[in-house]
């Protein structure tokens, strides 16, 4: 089961990378420059190799550039999909198609635990694959998860 260190619900997982309009009150996850020009998360470069996955059911991805390979213990040697980034207010999200359903993918900056290792990961994680949600973690090559390399 994953953990995230402070539990947020999926929904505000969701909608932190929606276009609906910010706070009022600005939010804790917008980045306001000298100009007052209210910008979308940056925390994961366009150019960063991101690692997801989960238990229960077992999943993961690896995402570079427009491509993500979704692998299970079923899949192992992953299937491609091509996705489209979008940098919402409190992460980033992913969205393409995968076997004629939507493929979705969310990073939500929070410390992140898997519930099987002694890992911590800096992002929380969502995925819409084939109609279901899973919940995971995930970490960058230039954001690493703590703990041992091999648990």
């Amino acid at each position: 089961m994953i953990r995230p260190a402070a539990a947020i619900p999926p929904a505000l997982l969701l909608a932190a990378c929606s276009d609906a309009a910010p706070p009022s009150d600005g939010g804790p996850d917008l980045v306001t420059d000298e100009g007052g020009i209210t910008r979308p998360f940056a925390g994961i470069a366009a150019d960063e190799v991101v690692s997801f996955g989960g238990t229960e059911p077992f999943w993961s991805v690896t995402l570079s550039g427009d491509t993500a390979t979704y692998r299970t213990p079923e899949l192992p040697a992953g299937e491609a999909i091509a996705v489209t980034r979008f940098a919402g207010r409190g992460g980033v999200s992913w969205t393409g198609e995968y076997a004629g359903r939507r493929f979705a993918l969310t990073a939500t900056p929070g410390l992140c635990s898997d519930g099987m290792s002694d890992r911590t990961y800096p992002y929380f994680t969502l995925a819409e694959v084939d109609g279901r949600t899973l919940e995971g973690c995930a970490h960058t090559d230039r954001q690493p998860f703590t703990g041992p390399a091999a648990p």
